[in-house]
């Protein structure tokens, strides 16, 4: 194992390390990491929602900058319409005053072609207009974020709102029941007796009311990140497994809580961080068997 190595999986395994530099291996639920890994529900939804929101904005300037330059052209086109409208007008004043005269054939029939010639442009060059205005129109309309797509961002919201009330409900605890009664001690009996039957979803409200009662926070955090692993829910996984270690380094269960959280990293396609993990199992807790799975994930890695 390299000098970096080693130097990494120290650092990981002491506690103020972890809690002060971030982010570290276990940096999982950053947002503003470019590429953000072991996010939770709520954050892949802030996220998402976070995304949407800066596509709306750069959209909303680049049709304000539209809108602007489609004005100035529209304008522009206005003044050549004014203008032709005008010389319309005089070349029918024009017109009325040669029939009015009618005094030479020859030279009003000549007066009048050339005035019927001068319209016959200024009505191609309005066509032409009208058919600019028309396009700029329908630019305009093309550009402008939709009713829908408003609409769509809206629901994004409130979807996120609903799901951070959910989230803080939960966080809680169970609503009040029996349990409301019953002390930290015979809670964790009937979280562990639930888990052992492998009814996760009872076994996690009673470890959150757990961690909410600060009743052996550490490993009530472990606990549920050992629920979250084993329902496929890595990213959650991840971020209880860190509280826990942040909490507690010295456990008897942190030997699986760095292997689950090695294989929690690989499973959401942090192999880079998950190798750092599957080395501090190894050289941590060389004689224990989460070791020897570590040395067989790592072997998988680099194949």
């Amino acid at each position: 194992m390299n000098i970096s190595k080693i130097v990494a999986i120290t650092a990981i395994l002491v506690p103020s390390y972890l809690i002060c530099a971030e982010p570290s291996a276990f940096g999982a639920g950053d947002l503003n990491n470019p590429n953000p890994y072991g996010l939770t529900s709520t954050e892949a939804t802030l996220l998402e929602t976070k995304k949407n929101l800066q596509k709306v904005v750069v959209k909303s300037n680049n049709q304000a900058n539209e809108v602007d330059s489609l004005r100035e052209r529209i304008d522009g086109l206005q003044t050549i319409i004014e203008s032709i409208s005008s010389s319309s007008r005089e070349n029918k004043m024009k017109i009325k005053s040669l029939e009015d005269e009618k005094t030479n054939s020859s030279e009003y029939d000549k007066r009048v072609a050339e005035s019927i010639q001068v319209n016959s442009k200024d009505i191609e060059t309005i066509k032409l207009s009208l058919a600019e205005i028309s396009k700029l129109i329908d630019a305009i309309n093309n550009s402008y974020v939709t009713k829908d797509e408003f609409n769509s961002l809206v629901n994004d919201v409130n979807k996120f709102k609903d799901l951070v009330a959910k989230e803080l409900k939960a966080g809680s605890g169970p609503k009040k029941s029996k349990t409301t009664a019953m002390s930290g001690a015979e809670i964790e009996t009937k979280a562990k007796d639930l888990y052992n039957k492998k009814s996760y979803g009872e076994s996690i409200e009673h470890y959150k009311q757990l961690i909410a009662m600060n009743y052996k926070p550490a490993q009530s955090h472990y606990m549920v990140g050992e629920i979250e692993y084993y329902r496929n829910n890595y990213a959650e996984a991840i971020a209880y497994f860190k509280k826990s270690a942040t909490l507690y380094s010295k456990a008897s269960y942190m030997p699986t809580l760095l292997l689950h959280t090695a294989i929690s990293m690989e499973k959401t396609g942090d192999k880079k961080n998950a190798e750092v993990f599957y080395d501090a199992v190894v050289s941590q807790f060389p004689d224990s068997t989460q070791a020897q799975s570590a040395k067989k994930k790592l072997s998988s890695i680099k194949q």
